[in-house]
């Protein structure tokens, strides 16, 4: 185990970190709840990563609110937390001697973020909101320093092995497969992540396991231009890769050709009538999952239709917003028999509704023409691409 204390440098080589947030001594006759005790309990527990503490390596010190040195702490801490792997919040609230308002501020900046744990003695005197927001975002609290850390120490588990700018991101955004393949491309290109710092992430399921989306403020060296890239404007985003499949029935006159789409309302949309217009797609959050296997799942949940393995045809994936967010497509298509299509057009003129309805989905099917799709306007110009691509391929 390795103590970073405030204001020194962080390390450039990772495999697991901790910051210790919560109120200070501010005296010296105020014992620290860090040093020993918390230190002390995450040696027991084995703990072997770095330990990011927010107080002065020779003890407590009354400070100057409006000297250099306060504010390098504050900076410190702002790179410790985005950099720590967890941040274990423990509030021994006393109004006296450690009020802890700044934890309060720090609580609510980073109670999102999808890496904190939550854990203070019971009935003490203001931390009854902390205690009903960290519930409101699915925190894990707890009512005792060991139980708190123990947590922390199981969550991170073995880590991650992180060098340089690798150090920056936290292993929750690290081990996601979106971020995985989208550092893989960099890589591969030659460049250099130098730095970074997460402004969001949004995580699914019960106990926000799984990292949805993401957004990255990065420094990165571009090789090929002999350059660094970084800028308040650009952000790399990114979110699970999703599968889109062109069902599809061929005419003679390309703009005859019959296409299944999916409508279903989005808050995003921005179409004559509100409504998305799309391919049968997604993705999933059982990562494992191929991208033909989720296609199939796609469409069967949006339109009711099962179709066998066999039946797919890949086109490859790309971005589809590459000047805003890393993720891929994977294209692929089916060629519909006539039993097929009328399948589709019977519960078009129906208006069957299909989708996940429990999580607030509701998809609609249309049968469309190549020639409707391009005069309505109804499609985003990457659906409209994949649509053309798969008629160019298929002919």
């Amino acid at each position: 185990m390795e103590l970073i204390y405030t204001r020194e440098p962080f390390p450039t080589h990772v495999k697991k970190s901790i910051f210790l947030a919560g109120p200070t001594p501010r005296k010296r006759t105020t014992p620290s709840w860090r040093i020993p005790g918390a230190i002390k309990i995450l040696e027991e527990l084995g703990y072997d990563g770095h330990v990011f503490i927010p107080e002065n390596r020779d003890g407590p010190r009354e400070e100057d609110i409006n000297n250099q040195e306060y504010k390098h702490q504050i900076a410190w801490e702002r790179i410790g937390l985005n950099r720590a792997d967890l941040i274990v919040f423990w509030v021994p609230r006393n109004l006296t001697t450690m009020p802890a308002f700044t934890t309060n501020v720090e609580f609510g900046l980073w109670v999102r973020s999808g890496k904190i744990v939550y854990g203070a003695p019971p009935d003490l005197p203001r931390n009854k909101y902390l205690e009903l927001t960290a519930d409101r975002q699915d925190v894990p609290r707890f009512q005792t320093l060991k139980d708190t850390l123990d947590f922390a120490v199981s969550y991170i588990g073995g880590g991650a092995e992180r060098n340089g700018g690798e150090c920056d991101i936290p292993l929750h955004i690290w081990n996601a497969k979106s971020f995985q393949l989208w550092y893989e491309g960099l890589k591969t290109a030659g460049n250099i992540l130098e730095g970074a710092e997460v402004l969001w992430c949004s995580r699914k399921n019960a106990k926000g396991s799984f990292v949805y989306r993401w957004i990255l403020q990065a420094r990165i060296f571009i090789a090929s231009e002999n350059r660094f890239k970084t800028s308040e404007f650009d952000f790399a985003l990114s979110r699970t890769d999703t599968s889109a499949t062109v069902l599809w029935q061929e005419a003679f006159n390309p703009l005859n050709t019959k296409i299944v789409l999916v409508k279903e309302f989005r808050p995003s949309g921005r179409t004559p009538d509100g409504f998305i217009h799309e391919l049968p797609s997604g993705s999933s959050p059982q990562w494992w999952l191929t991208p033909e296997e989720i296609a199939l799942e796609e469409i069967k949940e949006e339109t009711g239709k099962e179709f066998e393995k066999c039946r797919l045809v890949a086109h490859g994936s790309r971005q589809v917003a590459g000047t805003f967010s890393a993720h891929h497509t994977h294209l692929f298509s089916i060629r519909l028999k006539p039993e097929e299509i009328e399948y589709f057009e019977t519960n078009a003129r129906n208006r069957t509704v299909f989708g996940n309805i429990a999580e607030g989905e509701q998809t609609s099917l249309e049968v469309k023409t190549l020639g409707e799709i391009i005069e309505t306007r109804l499609l985003d110009w990457s659906t409209v691409g994949m649509i053309m691509q798969t008629i160019l391929e298929g002919r």
